[in-house]
């Protein structure tokens, strides 16, 4: 795994603070994360691995304040998430975090250019601006001839890769990433990660990505063992 210089470690960007969740199944209560903490500084990029059912998806749900803890607390860029009303939350999240999904969730009626400039937009960034840091970025990522093609127009591994543009976009501090190759196939995925390690690099933004892919690991600083709700 990589190293982290001293000074991007001195930041931390995110904070799980003894994060506690329990779902009710009939009269039931399953617990699913059972004081859950860890950090991220600047420009690191760390791995949460488990089994199916280990709580990795729920503690992503909260870390991006999608999902509410049952206790505990989660900091992003210094403000506490976890305290913030709704729409405070989706505020943070689109001026402080990006996403990336096993599928890319793009909207099938935009171009490529216009999925990546809308978290800007809807952060409300003038047009002009916003298509200008979506070219620069679909650019970055290989993708320049590819600015008025749609989703359907693309390929599995350009259509991961206009994802990763638009979770970078508007320069977040952390992005969050679900699987984000496992729909793709081993060249594809190597081509993703080795873009999502390069850009992280270049740009200084944070990474909690869960993976059931052992080839990501070696492009981590940290990898995170979610077993049984617990970190080990």
């Amino acid at each position: 795994m990589n190293e982290i210089t001293d000074s991007a470690a001195a930041t931390d960007v995110l904070v799980a603070d003894s994060l506690l969740k329990t779902y009710q199944q009939g009269s039931v209560g399953v617990s699913v994360l059972r004081g859950v903490g860890f950090s991220v500084a600047a420009g690191e990029r760390v791995a949460i691995v488990g089994r199916s059912g280990s709580g990795k998806s729920t503690l992503l749900h909260l870390l991006a304040g999608l999902d509410e803890p049952d206790s505990g607390s989660v900091m992003v860029s210094g403000i506490d998430l976890t305290a913030a009303s709704v729409a405070d939350r989706a505020k943070v999240r689109n001026r402080h975090m990006g996403f990336v999904y096993q599928l890319h969730h793009l909207l099938p009626e935009f171009s490529a250019h216009e999925n990546v400039a809308m978290p800007l937009r809807l952060g409300g960034t003038p047009v002009a601006e916003a298509m200008e840091r979506a070219q620069s970025v679909l650019a970055r990522v290989g993708l320049s001839e590819r600015l008025t093609h749609r989703p359907s127009q693309l390929s599995g591994g350009e259509r991961q890769r206009v994802a990763v543009a638009r979770a970078l976009v508007a320069d977040p501090a952390v992005v969050l990433a679900d699987e984000p190759t496992g729909n793709l196939d081993r060249e594809n995925a190597e081509q993703v990660f080795e873009l999502m390690c390069e850009l992280s690099n270049e740009r200084g933004v944070s990474f909690v990505i869960v993976t059931h892919d052992p080839d990501m690991l070696d492009g981590v600083h940290r990898v995170l063992h979610l077993v049984d709700g617990v970190i080990q």
